[in-house]
């Protein structure tokens, strides 16, 4: 074999080995792989929540680069959906693989998911009532990492709220959930 030759398929090796790595660990990054591995969530969370527990799941399938046009698969969804009025407890886990965050604000006149979305990708917040998104934390943040959570605790009004992420293109993506305060 050519000393060249040799080269080339060297180089070839390389190349394989470095692309099946990076489609594997992209893989489990993703949680793409169903065998029996899961996604190791840290435990940290409130030590004695108090008022109503809402348990808030902020989820991911990654998907291409996110800007404006290029759908990102990111989900929210509200473990219960409704409670009644008083002091509530959300507890937010994000067993994505993307940093979230998580706010909640009065539903708008239009309907949950209507809000408008700017050229940088996120919503107008002035009107949040409270947010979560400190790893580990309550209350504000720099996001919630992925596999830890963070809360907050705040009293509600009987009414109809929106409970979303609004890091860049995640709300525009359909990371919102109506959620009910009776």
């Amino acid at each position: 074999m050519t000393n060249s030759r040799a080269r080339v398929l060297v180089v070839l090796g390389v190349v394989g080995i470095l692309t099946f790595g990076t489609i594997t660990a992209i893989s489990f990054a993703q949680g793409r792989f169903s065998s029996g591995l899961t996604r190791t969530i840290s435990s940290c969370g409130p030590n004695r929540p108090q008022g109503t527990i809402v348990h808030i799941t902020l989820s991911d399938r990654g998907g291409g680069m996110m800007g404006a046009g290029n759908l990102i698969m990111v989900g929210l969804g509200a473990s219960p959906d409704s409670v009644p009025s008083g002091l509530v407890t959300f507890i937010a886990t994000n067993v994505g693989a993307l940093n979230h965050e998580f706010l909640i604000l009065p539903a708008p006149r239009d309907g949950v998911g209507t809000r408008a979305v700017g050229t940088d990708g996120k919503i107008d917040e002035s009107s949040s009532l409270a947010e979560a998104s400190a790893s580990c934390g309550q209350g504000p943040g720099q996001g919630i990492s992925p596999g830890t959570s963070s809360w907050v605790s705040l009293h509600l009004a009987p009414g109809q709220y929106e409970l979303l992420c609004d890091l860049a293109w995640h709300y525009a993506n359909g990371m919102f959930t109506p959620f009910s305060v009776r």
